[in-house]
């Protein structure tokens, strides 16, 4: 994957309630709801511990693409039929999200029973979403375009503390400045950027698979310019 974001793209993120999607249906308050709920353990346990959050925030993350995917994968499968552009778009994002992962352990390096306390709480996402992606795929996607919301506005008072001078702005790891493209002299505060960057394209985009769902227009083949069998997806 070949990112290469300028420090106005990365700065100019919208954050906040400019990108919230407001609730219409009864499923995606349901959504909003579950969201916001499992978010209140997570603020009293971590508190301004970003860099713990943020492990914790990317192994539930990486979840939802690599389930996703899976799941269409059998479909397809099974129905002897093209996807419709989603398989592969959906385990980019898991990839995407895992690489976060590995930037946040080389900088955070949680010790063992932090590791057993995000395992259990991975395995738990894990069963729960892939039963609900079974039973309503829309509504899924609208828990990670809330769950999304939630990871832009946590990576957005990481910056602040930074800012602040509370979390110390470090050199950014080899394997951020590999995968970001960023320069040699990059910061932790650039790698927050970066990855509070891919988390909007994330949000912005589950909100848009929910809708193109509800509206029965899955193919993401339509209202997109085609190369051969390969729609234009930037990420």
């Amino acid at each position: 994957m070949d990112h290469k974001w300028s420090t106005s793209d990365l700065e100019a993120i919208e954050v906040g309630t400019t990108k919230h999607r407001i609730p219409d249906l009864i499923s995606d308050k349901f959504a909003l709801w579950a969201v916001k709920s499992a978010r209140k353990p997570t603020d009293i346990f971590f508190r301004n511990k970003y860099l713990h959050r943020s492990v914790m925030l990317e192994v539930v993350a990486a979840v939802p693409g690599m389930v996703g995917g899976l799941i269409r994968h059998i479909k397809s499968l099974q129905g002897m039929r093209y996807d419709g552009g989603w398989i592969g778009h959906l385990l980019h994002e898991a990839e995407n999200e895992r690489m976060h992962l590995m930037t946040w352990m080389e900088v955070g390096k949680p010790v063992l029973w932090e590791r057993a306390l995000i395992a259990t709480v991975q395995t738990g996402f894990f069963a729960v979403f892939s039963l609900l992606y079974m039973v309503s795929p829309r509504t899924a996607h609208r828990v990670v375009g809330y769950l999304e919301e939630e990871a832009v506005t946590s990576y957005t008072h990481f910056i602040a503390e930074i800012d602040a001078g509370r979390i110390e702005n470090v050199k950014a790891p080899d394997i951020a400045m590999a995968y970001w493209n960023l320069d040699s002299n990059a910061t932790l505060r650039d790698v927050v950027l970066a990855v509070r960057a891919d988390e909007a394209l994330h949000r912005d985009t589950n909100h848009h698979f929910s809708d193109r769902i509800r509206a029965h227009r899955e193919s993401l083949f339509e209202d997109m310019d085609n190369v051969g069998d390969k729609p234009h997806i930037k990420y």
